[in-house]
Order: C-alpha cells, then structure tokens, then sequence
C-alpha cells in the first residue's frame, strides 16, 4: 500500500497502527457492515475536517460547493484550526464552524478541550465526515470517533480501515485536486472553481488605508512581499528580500508592503532596513479577510510557501512564488496563469520532509534562487495582469 508519508518514525507508526487496524476490522469488512451507500436525501448533516494550517485549509474550501450542492438539504459544518474561523465565517457554503486547534499539531491545545469536542461532535449527530487531510489521527480521533454513519477520506496517511469509504489516490497531483476528488467520490460534478472568500466593505476599507500608508503618487506596481512562513527552510533569505525590495523601489518605482504574522515583525523590519528604501511594514496588522481585500487591489505579490500564497490564488491575485524544499506541482499557484513559480531543480526535494536538509549546501535549493530570478518572474506577472510592461528604469 502507498503511504505518503516522508518522515520514516511516522511512516513505521502509520504501517504498524494500519496492520493492527485492518486485521481487527476485516470480519466487519466481510460482513458489509462497514461500507455503506450513500443516499443524498438521508444526509441532513455534513462536517467537513481540516485541522491545520491555514494554507491547507484554504485548498480545501473549493470542495465545499460541491458537497454542498450535491446534499442541498444538509447543513455543512466545517471544522478547521482557530486561525482561520474568521475567514470561514463568510463563507456562503459552511453553516457553522468549529474552530479547533488539535493537540497532534498544535501544542497549546490541551486534552481537555479535545474531549469537549468530541462530545460536541456526537451530540450533533453528523450522518457524514470529509476528512480532507488523509491523516490518521484526524481519522480516528475526529472522523471515527464523532460516530458519523458515513466517514470518507483518503487511506495514503493511515487509518483507512476506519473509513467507510476511501477516495482513489494519485501520486502528484496540486492538493486542490485531492480535494476534489472526495467532491467526486460523494457523486458531485464540480463546475467553476469557488473558494468561497469573501471580504467585505469594512475588509475593503481597512485595506485601502493601510496601502495609504505608502506614496500614493508613485506611478509603478502595488507589490506585496510575504518573507515570512511556518517553516525556516522554506524562507528566502531575508538579505534577498531586502536586496528585492530595494531593487523595486528604486528601479521600478513600486510601492511595496510587507505582510505578515504579527511575530513577523522584527523579520519584516530588518529586510525594510537593509533595503535602504520605502516599504511599509504591514505584519500583524491584518485580518485573513482584509489580507485578501488587500491582495486584491495588489498588482502582484511575492511570496514563499506560505498559507498566503494560497489565499492569493483564491482572490486571483497575480503571484511570485519562491519554493525550495516543497513542491509547486502540490502546493504552487492554483488556477492562476498570471502567476510564476521560481525555483531551481533539486533531486533531494522530492523526498524532503521540509524541516531538516540533508543535501550537502545546506537550503541551497533557497538560496541558489537569485534577485534577478524573482525580478525577471515579478516582470512577467506584470505584464499578464496589466498588458503592459514596468520595465527596469535608466
């Protein structure tokens, strides 16, 4: 069986648990009574799981649409980490949301609060579970144990003998497209893309004052720059970005604003520093939803791997995506052609595990990508947003 799991602790732990797991389960399978067909018309409650990150979350919400037309007299409740319940908020697909941070993958949540969300999930008595993130211990610590008739999700990170229905699984594939292959499996026929993110006046207005905040007369791009990002060895080095700036300022008379987390911070002011030229640093001063008004009126960012990255391709914000040790064919621009991908063709990325580097030059698959790569991308961009050219000045 294909598990995609990279670290080797976890993929021994994921292979031992699923050898238990089908063993103790395999006279219910030869019963029939763990699979079962899914009838539209008894589904009156759905919950949608996907636990973290925020970017993750955002590559989920195009499945949300389809699940729901496709079970129209269901209410759908997706459960997501906290971080990101502001955004599903607005979502004219989700009627409720539970924002929960699992203890597996964020360490201030404590058992206690696990416990009550079980409890909460029962008491809901939800007759269906997308699991969307294919991990076991979603599977069984949320999916299995909320007591949902129907539980399907995907069996490559463990834990498919708990499901009632495992979705096919294609090796590379843009993580957009795992999605929708649960959307599929459920019988839907997915249309137009629609993530569903949706700011409002107020989000519109908050992000026009902040891009006040630089020279409103200067005649070249709005460009927003992400440097920061969950994990070090997917972040450019913060002498390129402070180099990339200045060149933007100075050569292409742009307005740049840096976003971030509000832990960004100190980072963004030191690239700000070292570039010798305006940038206005904007880390902790926005909200998802006014961060994706904001994207919205740029004429292209910059960014790393990073949930914004996703968030951009969901406003269709014009990208520069820098990726190293993750892969774009998974995790890159999604169903956005004005968009760039800068990266350099490491063999050892295909099997990285993003936190520990074990190629020779440590990070080189960062740090060989150069200024000029990113500005040559940023050009382009440009001129496939706008139909024009905001070349480097004399």
């Amino acid at each position: 069986m294909y598990y995609k799991i990279i670290n080797r602790k976890k993929l021994f732990l994921t292979r031992a648990a699923d050898l238990l797991g089908y063993a103790a389960f395999a006279p219910f399978k030869l019963l029939g009574l763990s699979g079962r067909h899914i009838n539209p018309g008894d589904i009156r409650e759905i919950l949608v799981v996907r636990t973290a990150y925020i970017g993750d979350v955002v590559m989920t919400l195009p499945v949300l649409g389809p699940i729901k037309n496709t079970f129209p007299n269901a209410r759908l409740t997706f459960l997501a980490c906290s971080a990101a319940r502001d955004m599903l908020a607005a979502n004219p697909h989700i009627d409720s949301v539970i924002a929960y941070d699992a203890f597996w993958f964020y360490k201030k949540s404590g058992l206690a609060r696990y416990l009550r969300l079980v409890n909460e999930l029962r008491r809901k008595r939800f007759d269906l579970v997308v699991e969307a993130r294919g991990d076991i211990r979603d599977i069984f610590l949320i999916a299995y144990l909320s007591g949902a008739r129907h539980r399907i999700s995907y069996g490559v990170g463990g834990g498919g003998f708990l499901l009632t229905d495992i979705v096919p699984f294609e090796r590379i594939r843009h993580r957009v497209d795992y999605h929708m292959d649960i959307a599929r499996r459920l019988g839907a026929a997915p249309g137009a893309l629609d993530w569903g993110v949706m700011p409002g006046k107020t989000h519109f207005s908050n992000a026009e004052a902040l891009l006040s905040l630089n020279n409103p007369n200067a005649g070249g791009p709005v460009v927003g720059i992400h440097a920061g990002g969950r994990k070090e060895l997917k972040r450019w080095g913060k002498e390129r970005y402070a180099a990339l700036a200045g060149e933007l300022v100075s050569r292409r008379n742009a307005r740049v604003f840096f976003t971030g987390a509000t832990e960004d911070y100190p980072l963004i002011d030191g690239i700000i520093k070292g570039a010798g030229r305006g940038a206005v640093n904007l880390a902790g001063k926005t909200d998802l939803l006014t961060l994706s008004a904001l994207l919205k009126r740029l004429d292209v960012f910059i960014t790393n791997d990073s949930s914004v990255l996703h968030l951009a391709s969901a406003v269709k914000c014009p990208c520069v995506a820098v990726f190293g040790p993750s892969k774009s064919n998974e995790t890159g621009p999604y169903a956005n052609p004005t968009s760039r991908v800068v990266e350099k063709d490491f063999p050892c990325r295909e099997t990285c595990d993003e936190d520990l580097c074990l190629h020779g030059v440590h990070n080189e698959c960062m740090s060989a990508i150069s200024v000029d790569d990113v500005l040559n991308a940023v050009d382009y961009a440009l001129t496939a947003r706008q139909g024009g050219y905001y070349g480097v000045q004399a």
